[in-house]
C-alpha cells in the first residue's frame, strides 16, 4: 500500500493543486491529510490562493480515499463542507504490518506521544517541517506543509510505502527526506 500524506493545507486551493497532481504521478492508494485543511487560523497569514470553499470542493472529489484527522484549525463548521470525515484528533491504520497512528500534532506530539509499540510510525504535523527519521524504537513522520511551511523548509508532501518514509517537495518532487522501515 502506498500513502500520499498532506497537511497544513490551510484552505490554500493553489497549494492544493499542486499537492493532487502529486498524489496522481505517485500512483498512491489513499491521500491522507494530517489537518488543518480549510482554515488559515488567526497566527497564520493567508495563504497564497485562499480559498477554503474551492478547497472543500476539490478534496470532495476524492472523498472515498481520503483519510483525514482533525487539526487544530479545524472546526466542526469545515465538516459541513467536506465529504469526508475530520471530526477525530487522531486515527490509527494497520498497512504493511505495521501501525500508523495519525494526528495533527497538537493534542499528541513529540513531547507527549500515545502509547506506541515499537516498529509503530507516528505521524504527526502541526509544525509545519519535515521529518523522516527513526527515535529508539518508534519511527517519526511529517510531511511539513503544503501551503505554509516553516523555517528553511519548502512546500512538501510525504509518502509512506513498504521501503521507506519519504518527504519530497511539492514543486518538483524532489526527495528531501528519507527514512527506510528495515
Amino acid at each position: 500500500m502506498k500513502l500520499f500524506i498532506i497537511a497544513d493545507i490551510h484552505g490554500s486551493l493553489s497549494s492544493l493543486n499542486l499537492a493532487l497532481k502529486a498524489f496522481t504521478r505517485q500512483q498512491a492508494d489513499y491521500l491522507v491529510i494530517l489537518g488543518d485543511v480549510l482554515n488559515h487560523g488567526p497566527r497564520n497569514a493567508l495563504p497564497n490562493g485562499y480559498e477554503p470553499a474551492m478547497v472543500a470542493s476539490k478534496l470532495n472529489e476524492f472523498a472515498k480515499r481520503i483519510i483525514a484527522v482533525r487539526g487544530n484549525c479545524d472546526s466542526e463548521v469545515d465538516q459541513g463542507l467536506l465529504n469526508f470525515p475530520i471530526d477525530a484528533t487522531y486515527n490509527q491504520l494497520l498497512a504493511n504490518d505495521r501501525r500508523f497512528f495519525l494526528t495533527h500534532g497538537h493534542v499528541y506530539h513529540t513531547d507527549a506521544l500515545p502509547p506506541l509499540s515499537k516498529g509503530d510510525i507516528f505521524c504527526f504535523a502541526h509544525s509545519h517541517q519535515p521529518v523522516a527519521e527513526k527515535r529508539g524504537h518508534l519511527f517519526y513522520f511529517n510531511p511539513g506543509s503544503i501551503a505554509l511551511p516553516r523555517g528553511e523548509a519548502p512546500a512538501s508532501y510525504g509518502l509512506i510505502d513498504q521501503q521507506g518514509l519519504s518527504v519530497k517537495r511539492l514543486f518538483d518532487d524532489e526527495l528531501m527526506l528519507y527514512q527506510d522501515l528495515a
